[in-house]
């Protein structure tokens, strides 16, 4: 009787807890895991959301006609309409060391950031801004100067554009890259738009 009262008693060994708490090891590493690819999904989904924002943005221009105010004689016509992409913009923030593991707050005044440009080139011909923080630098290159290509994306040519994000979430300087870029068809002169987001180096 007293043997079976003793064996009652009887604690964990020493391998059956160093089990347990390599089971919890485990699992709490496969958990930090998990949160830190959910907060880079989260950030990257900033990028591929505004790369197609940008990209529609050069679409919706490149199909605005533009015609020159005339005074027509009898008889005589008018000029065709022409359609254009928009020009270049200048690359916001201006350099990737100023989103390499934080954040940059675009400056909203006259001629700044995303509020450069004209009717015709530049961010307001794309009729794009930001006010909010953002972990990516943004570019805009039409007809050349692509900095995508580089890295994988599909070459527009001479006539086309890229919208990219390029980005260093954790500073190591090795760049993650998304853009949507499209093309001019040189015989119907419709613009061909990627049919997905080029990723490269997404979690880099």
């Amino acid at each position: 009787m007293r043997a079976l009262k003793r064996y009652d008693r009887r604690g964990f060994t020493l391998v059956e807890l160093m089990i347990v708490v390599a089971i919890i090891g485990v699992l709490a590493a496969l958990a930090i895991f998990g949160v830190r690819r959910y907060l880079a999904s989260a950030k990257t989904s900033e990028a591929k959301n505004t790369v197609g924002a940008i990209s529609r943005g050069a679409s919706a221009a490149y199909e605005r006609e533009s015609a020159a105010s005339e005074i027509l004689g009898e008889g005589t016509a008018s000029a065709a309409p022409t359609r254009a992409l928009c020009a270049s913009a200048a690359a916001v923030p201006a350099a990737i060391a100023q989103v390499q593991n934080t954040k940059y707050q675009p400056r909203n005044g006259e001629n700044q950031d995303f509020e450069t440009g004209d009717s015709v080139s530049g961010w307001k011909c794309l009729k794009f801004s930001m006010t909010q923080p953002i972990y990516y630098m943004y570019d805009y290159n039409a007809n050349g100067g692509y900095t995508s290509v580089a890295a994988g994306a599909p070459d527009p040519g001479a006539a086309g554009f890229e919208a990219v994000a390029q980005g260093d979430l954790d500073a190591d300087s090795v760049l993650s890259t998304f853009s949507r870029n499209g093309s001019i068809n040189a015989t119907s002169r419709e613009l061909n738009i990627a049919t997905q987001v080029f990723i490269g180096n997404e979690f880099e």
